[in-house]
């Protein structure tokens, strides 16, 4: 059995179960009609982290309208497809358009009377006419479309509200700060209202049940945040780069500036991101010393998280800078060596690097920490970059992480143009640009000895 094909069948048990649990009878190949859907949209080309794997984990085991709305919750990722899967057009077409790169929805007059689109746009508090963004609920909100119309024909539409609004809640990270009410507390006033307006059989403890149930997936959905584990933290966020950067499926191939381009994205979130903003609770769910634990975990991951991308930036510009003195596109493996894999083991710029006698020493446990993440590496291999960082750790043993932090700040002079390349390696140590640069010299000179040997 190959690897889509398992997924198929974990996706239909899924899908099986969760009917059982509610007692409805579907045909058996509908459910499988169903799950090669789902399967197919989760495996495309570009999916490394949001994968079956992902959606499994985040429905849980104990909860149908959970796992229902898990399957479905990620159908749709315009960022990392770059389009919506075909097979899904069917159900989003009558109700979306796109212009240019965008997608909105059709104007009211060019909308087919539909209550289930009805009911999922009031949910989302979207309207027709308006344009979708990828930072404001786009995914999920046409996700849960898709899955409202598929499982129309097998759920009441009691059923549907509380899958959608387990969606809902899966838009990520957002802010709170200009209104008093939590997005939860927010979801919640939505579904009062539209229960009323539409005569929907909820009673109150049933609203308040179906958010917190909407609580439970959301924060499962990003939990890897909280991971005791920072290494495994790490791993999430590796899986992530080259979902939005495609060039990294290349490893041999992708350029220092490709590859620093998505490190510095990929800092720029968590700088942006407030760890107090990334888990939901809603009236005591969860409780608030799990909450808080929640919290101050996502917390110590960031400022890890931070600290890490931030090495790495200052190394690979301080290659940048290097490589532009003899070209503009040159691939990462062309200064640091190949990935190593199970039958080819290459040379690379760190076996050229020399000892250090003295080597910085952490002052804290976050230094510690991201030291060793650098030293020993993330739990995992990516296919796209090892999982340790021996450049960056040779850096921060020669520096520290004060001037590497400096130098950080420094780089982003020349990532913007305020500095020449050749300004930015003037103010670098100079007991870092002399080893590193010889280590480039003898790695090239170590292959220019293989390629001319008779």
């Amino acid at each position: 059995m190959d690897l889509e094909q398992d997924y198929n069948q974990q996706c239909l048990d899924k899908l099986v179960w969760a009917m059982e649990q509610l007692q409805i009878e579907v045909a058996g190949a509908e459910l499988v009609r169903i799950a090669e859907l789902i399967v197919q949209t989760m495996t495309g080309p570009w999916r490394y982290f949001h994968t079956p794997e992902h959606i499994f984990e985040v429905g849980g085991t104990d909860d149908p309208i959970e796992v229902l709305a898990a399957l479905f919750h990620d159908v749709v990722y315009v960022q990392v497809d770059q389009s919506v899967n075909f097979n899904l057009t069917y159900y989003l077409a009558p109700f979306i358009r796109q212009v240019g790169e965008h997608l909105w929805i059709r104007e009211a007059a060019n909308i087919p009377k539909d209550s289930t689109f009805e009911i999922v746009a009031e949910i989302f508090d979207m309207a027709p006419g308006q344009m979708l963004s990828p930072f404001g609920g786009q995914n999920e909100f046409l996700s849960a479309l898709v899955a409202a119309k598929v499982l129309e024909p097998l759920l009441g539409i009691e059923l549907s509200v509380e899958i959608v609004a387990c969606i809902e809640a899966t838009i990520p990270f957002r802010s709170a700060e200009k209104i008093e009410l939590s997005n939860s507390e927010i979801l919640y006033r939505r579904l009062q209202a539209i229960a009323q307006k539409w005569h929907l059989q909820f009673t109150e403890a049933e609203l308040i049940e179906t958010v917190r149930r909407s609580v439970r997936l959301s924060n499962r959905d990003v939990r890897s945040f909280a991971d005791p584990s920072a290494a495994l933290f790490l791993d999430n966020t590796w899986n992530l780069l080259p979902e939005t950067n495609h060039y990294l499926n290349n490893a041999s191939a992708y350029t220092i500036n490709q590859y620093r381009t998505a490190l510095q994205k990929m800092e720029g979130f968590m700088n942006f991101l407030k760890p107090e903003v990334i888990f939901h609770q809603f009236r005591g769910y969860p409780d608030d010393r799990t909450y808080k634990k929640l919290v101050e975990r996502a917390e110590r991951n960031i400022r890890v998280g931070r600290l890490y991308l931030g090495s790495k930036l200052f190394a690979i510009a301080f290659l940048e800078a290097l490589s532009l003195r003899f070209g503009r596109v040159i691939p990462v493996s062309t200064l640091m060596g190949e990935m190593p894999s199970e039958d080819f083991v290459a040379i690379s710029l760190v076996d050229f690097l020399p000892e250090i006698e003295n080597p910085y020493r952490p002052k804290d446990d976050l230094e510690s920490t991201v030291l060793t993440l650098l030293e020993k590496g993330r739990t995992q291999h990516s296919h796209h970059d090892i999982k340790n960082s021996p450049l960056t750790t040779y850096m921060v043993k020669s520096m520290g992480f004060e001037d590497m932090k400096v130098q950080r700040d420094r780089a982003q002079k020349f990532f913007q143009g305020a500095i020449s390349s050749e300004e930015f390696l003037a103010g670098c140590d100079p007991q870092i640009k002399k080893t590193v640069t010889a280590g480039i010299v003898n790695l090239f000179d170590s292959r220019k000895l293989a390629l001319c040997q008779s």
